[in-house]
C-alpha cells in the first residue's frame, strides 16, 4: 500500500468502533514481535492536559540528548502527528510500510474468537513498531481513553503520570470522579513511580490508594498555596503570569527550585502541566538514574508547542485555535483568554462532537463572546443546532453555519483588527480550519520525508 491507501485502510476500521480491553491487542502485538516490550515508556493519562504534559516530557528528554518517541491522541491536522520521533512525524513511506506489514495479522485475528482489531489499536501498533525500529531511548505514550482498558496499557512503564481528573466520557468511565479516577489509575504498575496533578480530594484518594496497593511512590503536584494533608512527596508550582506571550511559572521540588520557567504553551493550566512534567522526569532520574540537567528542563519547556492548544494562527485580527472539548478545558480556555489577550470583541466559533456535554462548554464560553458561530465537524458531529439549545445562559447574537471552514471564514470577515476569533469545542473542529488560507507557513524536512504543521506561534512540537 502507498500512504493514501494505508490511511484509507486505517480509517475503514472506524466502523468497528471503540473496544476497550487488551486481549486482542496483546495477541496482535505478539504476532508483531512485541515491539512494546522493547520500549522504555513514560505513560501519561488524564482527562485534560495529558497531550501537553506528554509533549513537555518528550521535549525535555530530547533536549537532554535522548532519542524520544512521542505517541499522541488525538491528532489535529495530520494523522501522522500521533507518532513522532524527536519532534518529527513518522514519514509517509514508513507509515504505509508498517500498515501494510500489520494488515495480514489483523485479517488473521479477525477470523478468531478475538475478533476485529480497531482503528486505535492499529494506530498504536504502528506507533510501537515505529519506536522499536527507531530504537528510541524513551517513548512517551499518551493514553487514548481512560487507562485501565486502553490499548496503550499493555506497556511496562518506567513512570506513570495522571495529569487531571474531570467530567468526560462518563458513559464509559463512570458517573463519579472517583470511578473515573479508578479507570485512569489503571495505568499504575507495581514497578513504576507515579506522578499526578490531580488536586480534587475524591479522585486523589483513589489514586493514592492505587499507588499504595502497587507499592510505588506517589508525587503530588499542586499550586503553591495549597495545604497538603497528609504529608506526601510534593511538587509545587506558582503561576507568574504571561510576559511577551510566554507563560511564566516557578516550580519547587524536593530536588530544588526552577525559577521563572518560560512556556510557549499559554494558559495557567500549562503551569500545572509543566510542573507535572518536571516531577515525571525527576521520578525518572531517581528511579532509573537517567541524567537530565536543569538546562534540558528549561529548554524543553520553552520549546514545546502543540497544534490546537492555544494556537495563535495569525494576528490583526487574532485567530486562536484551542481544542477545549469539556467543561474543565473550557474553563481553562476562558481563563487563558482573559489573562492573555487584549481584544475589542471575542467572536467564538464553536462546534462539538457526540459524547461530550455541550451545556458546560457553551455556558462557560458564551458570556465572554460578543458573537458566536455554531458549527459542527465532519466526524462524530453533534449537530450545530443542538448547541444553542443546550445553553442555560443568555447567548449573544449567533449564527449556525455547519461547515467549519465556512464558519471560520464568516468569523474572520466579521472581525476587525482588534478582535479575537477563537475556534474551539473539539480537536475535530480545530482540525478542519484551513490553515493555509490564514497562515500559509510550514516547517518541512524533505530529506527525512517528515513535516509538521507550524502555523502561528504555538504549533508543532519544535526541537531545541
Amino acid at each position: 500500500m502507498d500512504y493514501a491507501r494505508a490511511v484509507m485502510y486505517m480509517q475503514s476500521l472506524k466502523r468497528f468502533g471503540i473496544k476497550l480491553g487488551n486481549e486482542r491487542f496483546e495477541a496482535l502485538l505478539e504476532r508483531l514481535g512485541n515491539p512494546h516490550h522493547q520500549l522504555r515508556v513514560i505513560h501519561v493519562a488524564g482527562t485534560n492536559g495529558k497531550g501537553s504534559t506528554s509533549a513537555f516530557i518528550a521535549t525535555i528528554l530530547q533536549a537532554a540528548g535522548y532519542k524520544v518517541g512521542l505517541y499522541l491522541s488525538p491528532y489535529v491536522f495530520n494523522l501522522r502527528e500521533r507518532i513522532q520521533v524527536n519532534g518529527y512525524m513518522i514519514p509517509e513511506a514508513d507509515f504505509a510500510r508498517l500498515v501494510t506489514w500489520i494488515k495480514p495479522h489483523i485479517e488473521d485475528l479477525a477470523q478468531t474468537s478475538l475478533g476485529q482489531v480497531t482503528e486505535f489499536e492499529l494506530k498504536t501498533a504502528v506507533g510501537f513498531s515505529c519506536f522499536a525500529e527507531q530504537r528510541v531511548d524513551f517513548a512517551v505514550v499518551e493514553v487514548g481513553l481512560g487507562g485501565r482498558l486502553d490499548a496503550t496499557n499493555v506497556v511496562r512503564p518506567l513512570v506513570s503520570v495522571i495529569t487531571s481528573i474531570g467530567w468526560d466520557h462518563m458513559d464509559r468511565l463512570g458517573d463519579t470522579l472517583g470511578k473515573i479516577a479508578a479507570e485512569k489509575a489503571g495505568i499504575i504498575k507495581p514497578y513504576a513511580p507515579v506522578v499526578t496533578g490531580v488536586t480534587e480530594q475524591e479522585p486523589l484518594e483513589v489514586i493514592r490508594e492505587h499507588a499504595h496497593r502497587a507499592g510505588v511512590p506517589l508525587t503530588e503536584v499542586k499550586p503553591e498555596r495549597m495545604v497538603i494533608p497528609p504529608p506526601v512527596r510534593t511538587v509545587h508550582w506558582q503561576d507568574e503570569g504571561v510576559h511577551r506571550m510566554r507563560q511564566r511559572v516557578s516550580v519547587r521540588t524536593t530536588d530544588g527550585v526552577y525559577r521563572h520557567l518560560s512556556l510557549r504553551l499559554l494558559g495557567k493550566h500549562q503551569c500545572s502541566n509543566a510542573a507535572v512534567a518536571i516531577a515525571a522526569v525527576e521520578a525518572l532520574q531517581h528511579a532509573h538514574r537517567v541524567e537530565i540537567p536543569e538546562s534540558a528542563i528549561r529548554a524543553g519547556l520553552e520549546y514545546t508547542t502543540l497544534p490546537g492548544r492555544m494556537q495563535i494562527v495569525r494576528r490583526s485580527p487574532t485567530l486562536l485555535l484551542d481544542g477545549a472539548h469539556n467543561v474543565d478545558a473550557a474553563r481553562c480556555l476562558a481563563q487563558a483568554i482573559t489573562d492573555t489577550f487584549h481584544y475589542r470583541r471575542l467572536i467564538l466559533v464553536l462546534g462539538m462532537t457526540k459524547g461530550h456535554d455541550p451545556q458546560g462548554v457553551v455556558d462557560t464560553l458564551a458570556p465572554l463572546a460578543s458573537h458566536i458561530i455554531f458549527t459542527q465537524p465532519k466526524e462524530r458531529a453533534r449537530p450545530a443546532v443542538d448547541l444553542p439549545e443546550a445553553s442555560t445562559v443568555a447567548l449573544p447574537p449567533y449564527e449556525i453555519i455547519p461547515s467549519v471552514p465556512e464558519a471560520v471564514e464568516y468569523a474572520m470577515n466579521m472581525a476587525q483588527a482588534e478582535d479575537l476569533v477563537c475556534v474551539t469545542g473539539s480537536f475535530y473542529v480545530v482540525g478542519e480550519v484551513p490553515l493555509e488560507k490564514w497562515q500559509p507557513r510550514r516547517i518541512t524536512n524533505p530529506e527525512e520525508g517528515m513535516s509538521y504543521a507550524a502555523s502561528g506561534e504555538n504549533a508543532g512540537n519544535g526541537t531545541p
